[in-house]
């Protein structure tokens, strides 16, 4: 067993104070230059490029999308992946603050590279397109990408200083009904009305609502209702989105909404098609030794990270797909207010402000140091697997 010394931390901390600015220039840019799910083709060349400037082997498409990529340094266990994330939000721009995680990411990885000059581990930067829809880290979990890797680390500026996570598990369904088209005055009676079908869809599932347990709820919309006024709609659809605080309880309410189509199509003449619209996103699975090592980092700039609110969900990520095959961190760090929100105009603004670049330094040195105790630290990696193993024992 082996830790990482206070030497060590004192490099970590002038290798990111010396990369500050260039930093803040990459989340500047990212941040004035947004685009969109599986499109961040410029995002991907920034970043990929400044990886393989500083020595790091790229590979770029994986997981059969053009603007994912994996950024390698070193070849053997231990190894230490930082996510990042360079999405933006359709007319919102990085209200996310996606530019951030991208700068943060890419930071720690660089730092990490340097201050262990070739040593045991392995050093890796993932780069994960649309977590904001379409689940980039999803097919890099199902392609393999973190099966020999030993942690997952990020972090997310939000309006909350939350050591961990609270995200749910997430995915949409289609829901069609088919009917029989008929004349609403000529013929009605020969006519089975697929849109009444999905309307009593609604009206079920609002009953259900009011018993289902904390977290899960069903939002729908009508995605087609029919094709004119004076035709009975033989086919109407919607689009349903369920959540649930963990993966077996998304699985439960799934199950729900197929029960409840089935019975307003037995109830109403029609035939339902349910599918699934979306990949899943599993609900978050917090290592707490992990994020409790990265908050004693993060403390020591003065930013102090407490539990989050119980009973507060923060929505949905990719990220805890991760977190179901390898011990993974995802702490929220504010970058504006309480009263604020992220996925607004303001908190856009807020992810190009004075206070995000002060984060961005704080969070890229405390990632770092977290990576390489990580890849030093014997007795950590085993209490962040032991911790892994009593996650993956429930759903």
């Amino acid at each position: 067993m082996s830790r990482t010394s206070d030497a060590a931390y004192r490099r970590i901390h002038d290798e990111v104070a010396a990369r500050a600015e260039a930093l803040w220039q990459v989340a500047s840019s990212l941040h004035a230059d947004p685009e969109y799910a599986f499109e961040e083709r410029r995002a991907a060349e920034l970043l990929t490029g400044e990886l393989r400037r500083a020595g790091f082997e790229v590979s770029e498409g994986v997981a059969g999308m053009p603007t994912a990529f994996v950024a390698r340094s070193g070849a053997s266990r231990p190894a230490v992946a930082l996510l990042l994330e360079y999405d933006a939000l359709p007319g919102l721009g990085h209200a996310c603050g996606h530019n951030l995680i991208a700068a943060a990411g890419l930071g720690a990885a660089l730092t990490a590279r340097a201050v262990l000059d070739g040593g045991e581990g392995t050093v890796l930067a993932v780069g994960g397109p649309a977590e904001e829809g379409g689940g980039g880290k999803v097919l890099e979990t199902e392609a393999g990408l973190f099966d020999y890797v030993d942690a997952a680390l990020m972090f997310h500026p939000g309006v909350h200083d939350w050591v961990r996570a609270p995200l749910t598990a997430q995915e949409q369904y289609r829901v069609g009904f088919r009917g029989r088209a008929a004349h609403p005055t000529g013929n009605p009676t020969e006519g089975i009305d697929a849109l009444a079908a999905l309307v009593e869809l609604f009206n079920v599932l609002a009953v259900l609502g009011r018993r289902l347990p904390e977290a899960s709820h069903v939002q729908g919309i009508v995605t087609h209702g029919g094709e004119a006024t004076n035709i009975v709609p033989e086919y109407a659809e919607g689009l349903f989105g369920l959540r649930a605080a963990t993966t077996g309880a998304l699985d439960e309410l799934a199950a729900q909404l197929d029960e409840c189509a089935a019975g307003v199509a037995r109830a109403t003449g029609t035939t339902p098609v349910v599918e699934r619209a979306t990949l899943r996103y599993e609900h978050f699975r917090d290592s707490e030794p992990l994020s409790e090592r990265f908050a004693a980092h993060l403390a020591r700039p003065g930013i102090r990270l407490t539990p989050p609110e119980r009973g507060v969900y923060l929505g949905s990520s990719d990220i805890g797909n991760v977190s179901a095959r390898v011990p993974a961190i995802h702490p929220f760090v504010a970058i504006m207010d309480e009263d604020g929100s992220d996925h607004t105009p303001e908190f856009a603004v807020a992810a190009a402000s004075d206070r995000a670049r002060q984060v961005l330094t704080a969070v890229t040195e405390a990632l770092a140091c977290t990576a390489v105790d990580v890849l030093g630290d014997t007795e950590l990696r085993d209490r962040a697997w032991s911790a892994y193993g009593r996650s993956a024992t429930g759903r």
